[in-house]
Formats: C-alpha cells, structure tokens, sequence
C-alpha cells in the first residue's frame, strides 16, 4: 500500500500505475487536485471564542465495511472480480466459508456494547448480485433473512449507523432493470470504473436505489459508504448526490459518507461540504467522514494477517492510533467485516479488542461516537454562527447538537450565565450550568475555569440562540 497517499479501503491493488489507469481506489493525489469540493457558505465566528471536542474528549470510531446480512461478501466477490482481472484473482475462493453468521454479529455486537464501542456498519442490500435484503437471500429461508434484518435494525442499529455500500459492491445494477448491466468489465464494476464521470443527476438515481432497498428492509440510514473506488473520479457528484439521495429516501438531517482513508500526515477532520441555507428554515449540507488507518485486521478477503501494533503497540506510544488521537482529531479505524470474522477464526476480532484495551489503557479522554454524531458535531462545529459583543457571547446552530463545548473569555472571574433566547430574541430561558474541576469532568450543563477562560458544555438548540454572560 502507498501510505504516503490517500490509501483504499481496497489494499489488492500493487501499484499506482494500475491505479491511475483504472480509476480504482483513489490511490494518488491527482483525485484531489481534479476533483476539488464545495465546501459553500460558512457563517462569521469570533476569533476569541474556540469550538472544542464534545466535552473536551477525542472522538473515536470503527468504520465497518464489506458487511451485510448472512452472506460473506468475500466468497461472492472474488469470482465475479476474476472476471474482470483474472489474473489478479487466484485465490481459492471456494475455501472462504459462504456465510458470516449472526450468532456471530451478536457476539461481536455485545462486546462492542459492554465496552462503549461505536461506529459504522455496511448492509450491502444486493451482496455480490446474489440476493436482495428486502426480497430474498438464496440459499437461506426467508425467515433467516428476516432473522438478520431484526438484529441488525433492532440490536446493532443502537450503537451503529447503518449505511448502504451501494448497490452490490460487484457488478453495477441498471436500476431501471434491476438486473447487472450485460457487460462484465471494469466499465460496469461499482469498484472501479461505472462511477467515472457521473453526473450528479446519476449518483443521485444510484445511491437512492441502494438506498430504498435499506428503506424497504426497514433499515435506518443518515449515511452512505463507497465500495472500493466508487466516486473517486466524480466527487463533486458523489457529495451533492449523497446529499439529495439521503435526505429525499429517508428525509435525514445531516447525510454524510464514508469515502477516502488517510495514514500520512493530513488531517482527519471530517469535511463538512456543500453547505447552503444557512439563514433558512432549511440548511443543508453533506460531511465527508474520513478514517485514519488501513485495514489492518485481516483485509477484505479474510486471506492477510492482520497486526495490533499498526493501530498501537504493546509500550502505548506508537502506532497510528496514539498519533491521532494526540492530534486530538477523531481517530476512525477501518476494517472488513470477513477479516474480523477471519473464515471463523475471529482472529480479526482479537486484534479490535486488544487495539481497544491498548488505546484505553494509554489515554482516558477517549468518546466512542457514530459516524452520524460526529457528523453532526462536525456541522454545528463550522456552521454555527457566534458572535461577541458588549460581553456578551450568542451562538446560533442551524442544527441541534449535543455536548457542544467551546472556550470563551469571562475575565470578571465571575460563573457563566447561560441562556436560551426566545425564537423572536426576547424573553430568555436560563440553563443551569455547574461548575466542575476537570475537564474530564465536563457533560452537558457544565463549565469550567482557567484564567480569564471558561469552558462550557450544553446542548445547541436548533436555530435558537444560545447567550453567555457573566452573573451579575
């Protein structure tokens, strides 16, 4: 893998010549040079007022991908992508167990429950065309498929987004047919080349199909994720399409996706884009999430060895983990749902959880967030609108947020006052805010002191204004 770059989520391919020439897996630069964002408008924010992490803490997450139910998108996938490149596909796909099973999903599920785990969970609703999760699965009863739509909506949606990885993560589907496109080559794999040069007319036709399957199954959706390379070469496109794909399918807030993976140097950060309406009753926007390692448990086949010292090693000071976190960034990891399953194995598993004891044992300041609640934090982060004057902060949300934390200057050493203006700015509701003496400490309704600066926790109401002044 070239760790200089923005890496895949798809580590198969060996050099960037196939790369480039393929449109596969954003593996050089020249994505974000030829295909540069929209951020839009952003609002005034006073220099002397600084957003913080929600309640001070890093905000960590699993991205998991190539996950569905039952089946093992690994055993669909190889043979269909030999078709293509045949003589990158040699592996004996046949020893790769058919399903991954949902005595399994519970069992890691719970773990991830008992230790606060959060993130991100692909359902391709047409794995590797082999059937449909709002229809049937062949080769399981209607009952096992109905089965495992329950435990992903009723127990893992809790602490998991749920996101389409479009359509079949293989062979892409006519969706005026509902059937794979005739012609089985690299032009019509969702992996590589069928995204190149999208209108944002098309990605948003393509993304809202896969999307009314998850409907239809009676899944949840905010978010969307890109299989393989799937709008590498049409970003403006995938950005606005998953923006109107995602709120028209399912009415959403704040859509976001999951599109690229960085391990070198550049931030993390999400990228809130596309931002519009700001002073409407209807702002909006889409965020770009992003993860900071490789798919380092196992790989997607479920054929690599995976390495706990590549997220963090034994000593607690190295490993791409630690670096995040210290940048204070959210520290997204990236996974294949066959590579922590591992052919039954579960070696992949063993690796997350000893990656999660060693990143708890190194820091305390960790907060497990799905992706949406990143999202969401990110957007009210940017767009919320503040402004001082006369000694007085007003901040103003077009997006309700949770935990919003930021530092302000109080320099009378007097206690905040919060409140809540009224819609048409007059009579005011006043928070209570507590005061404590860490910020470890810090949750909604607190504030805390050092100098002249206070650090506050509450929570943003949508489009109200939110006033901060010394008590009298």
């Amino acid at each position: 893998m070239n760790h200089a770059g923005v890496l895949s989520r798809r580590g198969f391919l060996q050099t960037s010549s196939a790369m480039a020439a393929a449109g596969l897996f954003c593996g050089g630069r020249w994505s974000e040079v030829s295909h540069a964002q929209k951020p839009g408008e952003r609002p005034v924010q006073a220099e002397s007022v600084t957003v913080l992490n929600p309640r001070g803490r890093v905000p960590v997450s699993f991205i998991i991908d190539d996950s569905t139910c039952l089946v093992n998108v690994a055993h669909f996938k190889i043979p269909q992508l030999a078709e293509v490149y045949p003589d990158r596909y040699r592996q004996d796909w046949r020893k790769l167990p058919r399903e991954i099973p949902d005595s399994f999903v519970r069992k890691f599920g719970e773990w991830c429950r008992d230790h606060g785990v959060k993130g991100k969970y692909s359902v391709v609703p047409y794995p590797a065309c082999v059937g449909w999760i709002d229809r049937r699965m062949p080769g399981w009863s209607r009952k096992e498929l109905e089965d495992s739509l329950a435990l992903v909506r009723d127990f893992m949606t809790v602490d998991w987004d749920i996101h389409p990885e479009m359509v079949s993560h293989t062979f892409a589907v006519d969706t005026k047919t509902g059937r794979p496109y005739a012609e089985k080559s690299e032009r019509y794999l969702e992996n590589t080349g069928f995204s190149v040069g999208m209108s944002t007319d098309e990605m948003t036709e393509y993304i809202a199909y896969a999307l009314q399957m998850m409907k239809s199954a009676g899944l949840p959706c905010e978010g969307v994720t890109t299989p393989g390379g799937f709008g590498s070469r049409a970003r403006p496109a995938l950005a606005e399409g998953t923006l109107q794909a995602v709120r028209g399918v399912y009415g959403a807030e704040i859509p976001h996706y999951f599109r690229d993976l960085y391990t070198d140097e550049r931030s993390v950060a999400p990228l809130v884009q596309n931002v519009r309406g700001l002073d409407t009753d209807d702002p909006q926007c889409v965020v770009h999430t992003i993860g900071c390692t490789g798919d380092w448990f196992g790989g997607w086949d479920g054929l690599g060895e995976g390495s706990v010292d590549r997220f963090i090693t034994e000593d607690l000071q190295g490993g791409r983990m630690p670096e995040v976190i210290d940048r204070e960034e959210p520290a997204i990891m990236v996974c294949h749902w066959p590579g922590i399953y591992y052919n039954g194995e579960e070696s992949g598993f063993r690796i997350f959880q000893e990656v999660v004891r060693r990143m708890h044992a190194r820091n305390d300041n960790l907060i497990w967030m799905k992706l949406s609640e990143i999202s969401r934090y990110w957007a009210a982060k940017e767009l919320t609108r503040i402004e001082e004057r006369d000694g007085r902060i007003d901040l103003n949300s077009p997006f309700a947020c949770r935990e919003f934390t930021f530092e302000c200057s109080l320099p009378g050493m007097k206690p905040p006052r919060v409140e809540i203006a009224a819609a048409d700015g007059s009579a005011a509701e006043v928070l209570k805010v507590s005061e404590v003496k860490r910020v470890l400490d810090l949750k909604s309704g607190t504030w805390l002191r050092n100098g002249e600066r206070v650090t506050l926790c509450v929570d943003l109401p949508k489009r109200r204004t939110v006033r901060v002044t010394e008590r009298a």
